[in-house]
């Protein structure tokens, strides 16, 4: 516990760090990559990231590493950990945190730099996070974006799948969301520009919470915005609507390590095993373990790996 206290105050130092590493630390940014035996993986702190930290801390004990997971529920105070080797991995979202270290690097109005393309959105988020000494491993399959949903009913009612059906059909919409969306350029904006979706209003009941959600099952709201591992939507009747023309951003899960302790083909090739198995599905159903079913994380992870005969 003084171990785990004191880690802790050093990430409440660092979250003054606003930049890379300095010019005394350069040589650490080049240097070869390292492979320490003991890692400490970090979680955001909300259940998909638990769940993901878990799994990665069970693949790499299995390949011989000792693990810890910590968590720290601010990006602010886990990146410079990240950076300094505080914490040596973190499950991380492509283009959010492409954008995120764009703004960290050249301020708040940087451009983004995430797209909905993901070859794009690696090459931009690895040439940002090299010179920091991060480096960002293969994403995997599985990829958590904003995403909109409908009831089922209404789905059926007017034949729509995407939300270029609903943009045809001419119907108008109110969408409940958060009262961001109504500037967001992926949220209202972009519905309007890119699938020519009549959004009336903006419903401001949230992102993908219990009142959005009802909102729209009984009728008063006619969608609302939510994720792609969203796995409560059958509860209330809902569907997603693809996202066809590819307005979202590439949200693909990567692993984030720091390259002097983790940046070795171990760590890689360990981690790498999740890849082509992960799904944006299964991400769906693990999270509803844990939120509907009360889980716990490190054990839905492990019963997934063992299901997927990654865990012996």
């Amino acid at each position: 516990m003084r171990g785990r206290a004191a880690l802790t105050a050093v990430l409440l130092t660092l979250s003054a760090c606003t930049t890379g590493p300095s010019l005394e630390d350069r040589g650490q940014v080049t240097a070869p990559p390292g492979d320490s035996r003991h890692l400490t993986i970090g979680s955001a702190g909300f259940t998909e990231s638990d769940l993901l930290a878990q799994m990665y801390a069970q693949l790499l004990n299995r390949a011989g590493y000792r693990t810890s997971v910590l968590t720290v529920a601010n990006r602010e105070l886990y990146e410079p950990a990240l950076e300094s080797g505080q914490i040596d991995v973190v499950p991380e979202y492509a283009a959010t945190f492409a954008d995120w270290l764009a703004a960290k690097t050249h301020g708040a109005d940087a451009p983004p730099a995430g797209s909905p393309d993901l070859g794009a959105t690696m090459k931009a988020l690895r040439a940002l996070a090299e010179p920091r000494g991060l480096t960002v491993l293969p994403a995997g399959r599985a990829v958590d974006q904003n995403a909109f949903a409908v009831s089922a009913d209404y789905a059926r009612e007017h034949r729509l799948k995407t939300l270029s059906d609903l943009g045809a059909s001419g119907l108008k919409v109110r969408l409940a969301a958060g009262d961001e969306c109504v500037q967001r350029p992926y949220c209202a904006p972009g519905l309007k520009k890119v699938y020519g979706i009549d959004v009336t209003g903006v419903d401001p009941k949230g992102v993908g919470t219990t009142q959005a959600k009802r909102a729209v099952q009984d009728g008063r709201d006619q969608m609302v915005l939510t994720t792609t591992t969203d796995a409560t939507l059958d509860q209330f009747g809902l569907v997603l609507l693809a996202d066809d023309k590819h307005l979202q951003n590439a949200d693909y899960v990567v692993p984030v390590v720091n390259r002097s302790r983790a940046g070795g083909t171990g760590v890689t090739k360990a981690l790498g095993r999740l890849d082509d198995v992960l799904t944006t599905a299964d991400l769906a159903r693990l999270n509803e373990q844990v939120d509907s079913w009360r889980r716990l994380p490190a054990d839905v992870a492990r019963g997934y790996l063992t299901d997927k005969g990654l865990l012996k």
